[in-house]
């Protein structure tokens, strides 16, 4: 993601009404706090589906269901002062495990990062100008 090559990756929008799921970030450099959709890596020689499967499994152990790309975007930015590049195959998709959605936040865990807050946002936040990345996908969430 940093230097090199992009890194490939794949995200998905989970919606909970008006809400939708995502993790919180924080850029020191840049002093800010932004929310990001949950997802991770694609391996190399792993299908983007499936690589969305297993970062749901990997973090909040569930499943997906209803499960349809919605576009491939390119996102190049600076995070902590640092240039990235990715490739994010982007879809829209369901918790299986239709109790996931009765709570505010889910406890998830990042394989070498810990653990983290999947926190269900609600959308009027970012229309009124809190930060989602990658840039673009707004349009997908209907923010005005």
């Amino acid at each position: 993601m940093f230097g090199g090559r992009p890194r490939v990756t794949v995200l998905a929008l989970i919606r909970n009404g008006d809400r939708i799921l995502v993790q919180q970030g924080y850029d020191s450099v840049k002093q800010q706090t932004f929310f990001r959709p949950l997802g991770g890596g694609i391996d190399y020689g792993e299908r983007a589906e499936d690589a969305l499967r297993r970062e749901f499994m990997e973090e909040l152990e569930a499943e997906l269901s209803n499960i349809r790309l919605l576009r491939v975007v390119e996102n190049i930015f600076t995070l902590e002062g640092l240039a990235g590049h990715e490739i994010i195959f982007l879809y829209d998709a369901e918790l299986a495990d239709k109790a996931l959605y009765d709570t505010d936040k889910l406890q998830a865990h990042e394989h070498g990062d810990g653990d983290f807050d999947a926190l269900w946002k609600p959308l009027a936040d970012f229309a009124a100008g809190e930060i989602i990345y990658p840039p673009g996908i707004e349009e997908f969430l209907l923010i005005q």
